[in-house]
């Protein structure tokens, strides 16, 4: 039913969907067209109401991980959903049972779920208040803050950087 790895960076791609681009928010759904498109490439049916279902996972997992809204709201996403068992060469398999339209949405909900209860704190925002992104930390220390350390990493580095060599006062006598 749920394949942690891919399904991980699936629910990242849903989370991360809303990217602030040059101070800008943006959209990677707002195109219903490439949205459908992206939809079925990550195993769905490309509807516009799976669209709208996920939109809306989307949105109140945001909601969630930022802290703004507690669990509770992503359970009206999970109605009707259930997982039914199947033994298949010895060994018990679940497949999620929900209409088709709803997986996607579903899936991500779990995902987070699964992320939730196996590593609570490792699904977080960008620690770059600019930054709109998310990350799953998979650091041994539990200590990764960035979306990505190539960009926010670095600019928050260097804005600290920048912002200590200011607040620094200059040394009396000291020539350049």
């Amino acid at each position: 039913m749920i394949e942690a790895v891919t399904d991980e960076g699936f629910l990242l791609a849903v989370l991360n969907s809303t990217p602030v681009i040059d101070g800008v928010p943006a959209d990677d759904l707002a195109d219903p067209a490439r949205a459908r498109a992206w939809l079925a490439s990550v195993g769905g049916a490309g509807t516009e109401a799976e669209l709208q279902h996920v939109l809306e996972a989307r949105e109140a997992l945001q909601a969630v991980v930022r802290g703004g809204e507690p669990p509770a709201v992503l359970a009206p996403l999970l109605e009707g959903a259930s997982c039914v068992p199947a033994l298949t060469d010895g060994q018990i398999t679940w497949a999620l049972s929900v209409s088709p339209d709803r997986q996607l949405a579903v899936r991500a909900v779990l995902t987070w779920d699964m992320l939730a209860k196996n590593s609570p704190g490792r699904l977080r925002p960008c620690a770059n208040d600019e930054c709109q992104l998310f990350l799953i930390d998979h650091s041994k220390a539990g200590t990764a803050r960035w979306c990505s350390m190539a960009v926010c990493g670095n600019r928050m580095k260097a804005r600290r950087h920048y912002q200590r060599a200011r607040a620094t006062p200059p040394v009396p006598g000291a020539t350049h």
